[in-house]
């Protein structure tokens, strides 16, 4: 005889499985200092690059201008704008990345609370219908 709880359940279980599973079963392999670290890490990564890009972008497009005052300009206070610049943009992704993997671990790992939760009701649900 069909049990139509177990075949919702199950149901239920497949599609987790098939969809926000897979991406939810990779994050809760991690710890969460170790998942969030790594997020971090590669966005500081891509933070510098994009960084590097712009001011190259910046350099190009003022070449003139820079060429004609680098003699009367302070170059210290000039690296030190751009350190405070690349420092402000690394640290504002670093932040911001943070927060965002932060939320979606709690949030992976919630998933997954809930997905075993299922299972362990499902499984119970087998071993009622057995007794029997």
């Amino acid at each position: 005889m069909l049990n139509e709880e177990r075949i919702i359940l199950m149901t239920r279980l497949a599609s987790y499985e098939a969809g926000e599973g897979k991406k939810n079963e990779t994050i809760g392999k991690y710890f969460r200092s170790d998942y969030i670290g790594v997020q971090v890490v590669k966005s500081v990564i891509g933070a510098s690059i994009a960084f590097v890009l712009m001011f190259g972008l910046y350099l190009l497009y003022d070449l003139e201008t820079l060429m004609t005052e680098i003699y009367k300009m302070d170059l210290f206070a000039f690296a030190k704008n751009i350190l405070l610049l690349y420092a402000g943009m690394v640290g504002g992704f670093a932040v911001l990345t943070y927060a965002v993997y932060a939320y979606r671990y709690n949030r992976a790992r919630k998933s997954l609370r809930n997905y075993y939760n299922n299972l362990r009701r499902l499984h119970s649900l087998y071993e009622k219908n057995n007794n029997y």
